[in-house]
């Protein structure tokens, strides 16, 4: 949009845009800009909140100052309101001399004797504000005692003058001024907080649960709600600059069996029968394609019933895309595009293109299918040097593998006998654990040296050596064995918590494609095969044949391969998808491998096969965790911290006091009773679900 003549334009990095519909080169110079390097487009009224993009180096340093303070201004004139001229953390050094207006909660307040100094925070900063008692009249001393009587938390607003401090605070960006007050009126008073409201508080995760309002107004947290703003922003502006469409599926939706339990929701109208919450859009997304969309996400909430840890929730938030005429290359490039451009545009990360690997070579490697590559210790496999030796368990497993920790051979024996504890605990699963010290000195100790002497820990510390990082003196090599897939899957559960104690996975930033999974998996318990992914997953072309010719318990069925990937940074899934099935024919084959009768498949997902009929697309996709996105750009630990009201352990919100019973009432017009197997937590103590009471 081209600003109209005599008009100052305000010239910003557009989003991508045909050629020809920019900036003239003319109109370009005649602001500054040297030259055009990709399309433009100029804005001729404020753009409130727009962030201003890095500015290319064909324009000019006094140009891109005045974009700056431009957006600056645009931006504090956006957030002036009856209540206040400024935000918090607006005020500098050019602000001095300006009567201002500022509302906030008062952090600090201190009575110096001569003056009383009150702190006034809001979202944006922290601002200090001077109420002076030597010199003041009769409203001013009225001043000074009200802001002797102003608590934590207090919402106030003052208007004063803009000084220079003589006492600068180089920690705070507001640090260079402070405000006389003329006036101060206290909008809300507070009572004392559970908890400081400050970076480092003092207060249990329980208490903080509780009370999560307060919580929010603490930097912490606040900075990781804005971050999830942000990364949300980005995500719309790179999909909806490719074409993608926005569009909302349902909540309520149908019950099925396969996957994690469903949150059911009964119906008032049709008594007896149940909506179920969704655990994804899947087959809505798959629709969308059938229905000619091309190109759709959602920013959406999913819902499942499963045991709860640091990185989990019963709701959470996922990026769910869907394109259609597409093979898994054109995804994994589109979507590996899109993670890049968040980390680079929020944090400042740029990423190398991710390293594709096969999730075979994967569980080889590091014993997972979401390796964290920011260090070594891959998996040594030393079956054939471990055997023969009467040692029942390496001799009986069907691999012995091992993993070098570099430089704990100083650690007490008692401190690497604990690890055997670990090891076959509820984290790793292992059935036993062998080590060796390979000691400075070149000398062994091995936790079973009554079966192997230096000359096999000498073969094993070989087979060590011939992968990164090897083994040395200093080191101490940790052995698992027995079932290949199990022995490996708790080989990497070890590695990443072992990764995690020597302070591996603290820094920095690895990501890479896992892709090519098996497309099934043996399930104990129900002793069948079953989906890895989900029914709707495509196999490879290559595999139909095997996969629909074999016996359903055949155990070369675990063989047959799906066209789906993860993408891992950090050791950690952060999304996943595939190719999927778009052909009835095929998807009843799957079902029928699953285990479903013909009629159980038509009962429970009739609707997306009766849509194929009427010419599906090829098509593909997949979902991100924006929760555990988050978790990884911030730094942190928990997905708590990136949703605003998250449950606890327990699925509980301690806040509102849910989930709760309802009435007798409630349940008879829903024409459900309850059964108690377990007794149900107890609630909050007191009348008031545990709060103080109103006064």
């Amino acid at each position: 949009a081209q600003a109209p003549e005599g008009r100052e334009a305000r010239v910003l990095r557009a989003r991508r845009v045909p050629r020809g519909r920019g900036i003239t080169a003319a109109r370009l110079r005649a602001v500054g800009v040297a030259s055009a390097r990709g399309t433009w487009l100029a804005w001729s009224v404020p753009v409130p909140h727009l962030r201003v993009a890095r500015v290319n180096a064909g324009v000019s340093a006094a140009h891109r100052t005045m974009l700056n303070e431009a957006h600056s201004a645009e931006a504090g004139a956006a957030l002036k309101t009856a209540n206040r001229t400024y935000t918090c953390g607006d005020l500098r050094m050019a602000n001095v001399g300006e009567q201002v207006t500022l509302s906030g909660w008062v952090q600090t307040a201190r009575d110096m004797n001569h003056f009383a100094f009150v702190d006034v925070r809001d979202r944006y900063g922290i601002t200090q504000v001077i109420f002076p008692k030597d010199g003041a009249d009769e409203a001013g001393l009225k001043r000074y005692e009200a802001s002797n009587k102003l608590g934590r938390e207090f919402v106030i607003k003052v208007t004063g003058k803009v000084v220079e401090r003589s006492n600068k605070n180089k920690n705070r960006p507001t640090g260079d001024i402070e405000v006389v007050a003329d006036s101060l009126e206290v909008l809300s008073s507070s009572l004392t907080p559970p908890f400081k409201i400050e970076d480092e508080t003092d207060a249990q995760e329980d208490t903080r649960m509780r009370y999560r309002y307060l919580d929010i107004r603490r930097n912490p947290i606040k900075e990781a709600l804005l971050l999830r703003n942000r990364v949300t922003r980005v995500v719309r502006n790179y999909l909806g600059d490719r074409e993608f469409v926005e569009v909302e599926t349902p909540v309520l939706i149908k019950s099925t069996p396969e996957g994690a339990r469903d949150f059911v929701v009964p119906s008032r109208m049709n008594p007896g029968q149940f909506y179920a919450l969704p655990q994804s859009p899947q087959t809505f997304k798959q629709l969308l394609m059938v229905a000619g969309l091309d190109r759709y996400f959602q920013i959406v909430k999913c819902f499942r019933d499963e045991e709860l840890r640091a990185d989990r929730q019963p709701e959470f938030t996922q990026i769910d895309c869907e394109m259609s005429f597409v093979a898994q290359e054109d995804i994994l490039n589109l979507f590996e595009g899109l993670i890049r451009y968040v980390f680079k545009e929020v944090i400042g990360h740029e990423f190398p293109p991710f390293q594709r690997m096969e999730f075979s070579e994967a569980m080889d490697r590091f014993g997972i299918d979401k390796p964290d590559l920011r260090f070594d210790m891959e998996l040594v496999d030393i079956t054939g040097c471990a055997k023969g030796r009467d040692f029942k368990i390496f001799d009986e497993a069907e691999i012995v593998v091992a993993m070098c920790c570099k430089g704990i051979a100083d650690w007490s024996t008692k401190k690497i006998k604990e690890l055997e504890k670990r090891a076959t605990g509820q984290e790793v699963g292992a059935s036993a654990l062998v080590w060796v010290k390979y000691n400075k000195d070149g000398t062994f100790d091995c936790s079973a040296k009554k079966f192997f002497g230096d000359e096999q820990c000498k073969a094993w510390v070989e087979a060590a050596n011939k992968k990164p990082g090897g083994c040395e003196p200093g080191d101490v090599l940790l052995i698992l064995a027995g079932p290949k897939l199990k022995t490996q899957e708790s080989m990497g559960k070890f590695r990443h918590l072992m990764g995690t104690d020597l302070g591996l996975r603290s820094q920095g930033f690895k990501a890479l494609w896992v892709v090519n999974f098996p497309m099934l998996e043996w399930d104990e318990d129900e002793e069948r095969y079953v989906a890895k992914h989900h029914p709707f997953t495509s196999p490879w072309s290559e595999d139909i044949e095997m996969m629909t010719s074999l016996d359903k318990k055949d155990p070369k069925l675990a063989d047959v391969r799906a066209n789906a990937y993860d993408m891992v940074i950090n050791g950690v899934e952060v999304g996943g998808g595939s190719i999927r099935i778009h052909s009835r024919d095929l998807q009843e084959k799957v079902f029928e491998v699953l285990g479903f009768t013909k009629e159980e498949a038509l009962k429970q997902f009739g609707f997306l096969m009766g849509a194929f009929e009427y010419g599906a697309p090829p098509h593909g996709g997949l979902a991100f965790g924006l929760d555990r996105l988050c978790t990884i750009l911030g730094g942190k630990t928990t997905i708590r911290d990136y949703i605003a009201f998250p449950k606890n352990n327990m699925g509980r919100d301690t806040m509102i006091d849910t989930p709760s019973g309802i009435t007798d009432a409630q349940l008879e017009e829903l024409s459900i009773g309850v059964v108690l197997k377990d007794k149900a937590p107890a609630a909050a103590a007191g009348g008031s679900g545990g709060y103080p009471e109103q006064k």
